[in-house]
């Protein structure tokens, strides 16, 4: 199952949003420090629920950590950014794929995004690259997309134990 990595994320619902979408479907969560509020936030709470005991939350103190674990487990890094043209869909995901998603404020940073085995974006056709006005999705809408796209390409489905919770 492929893993989500949130770089340095910012927003407290939003972490908690995508770790209610990770325990949903018994997919990972890789939080890389520093992050933009407590582990104990009450708001990161209140989005992720009940659901936190069913997250396989792994925290990493930061980009080198992360990336000597991605390394010792093997697998692609995945970068998202609204900078880049390919589209998710146009991507044949792995199993053991790690999909980054960078801060809500700025994105990854080029040479993150640089360092990546492939970069994709989630195509709006409101944006501000295409003559709209949205500059980004946001950041728990974005890694539930891509995901589930991951998740349907793969014919995995949701694990029974993540529907069970």
């Amino acid at each position: 199952m492929p893993r989500v990595v949130l770089f340095e994320p910012e927003i407290p619902p939003n972490t908690g949003n995508v770790a209610r979408t990770c325990a949903a479907t018994g997919c990972e969560l890789h939080l890389i420090e520093p992050l933009g509020f407590q582990i104990d936030d009450r708001q990161l709470k209140r989005a992720g629920l009940d659901y936190w005991p069913w997250v396989q939350l792994h925290r990493h103190a930061n980009l080198v950590s992360f990336e000597q674990h991605r390394r010792r487990c093997g697998g692609r890094l995945v970068a998202f950014s609204s900078q880049v043209d390919q589209p998710y869909t146009s991507f044949a995901f792995r199993d053991d794929d790690w999909l980054l998603h960078g801060r809500e404020s700025s994105g990854l940073p080029p040479d993150v995004l640089a360092a990546a085995d492939a970069r994709l974006t989630v195509p709006m056709p409101g944006s501000v690259r295409s003559g709209g006005g949205v500059r980004s999705l946001n950041l728990s809408v974005a890694a539930a997309v891509v995901l589930f796209e991951a998740i349907r390409q793969l014919g995995t489905g949701i694990s029974s134990t993540a529907r069970d919770a």
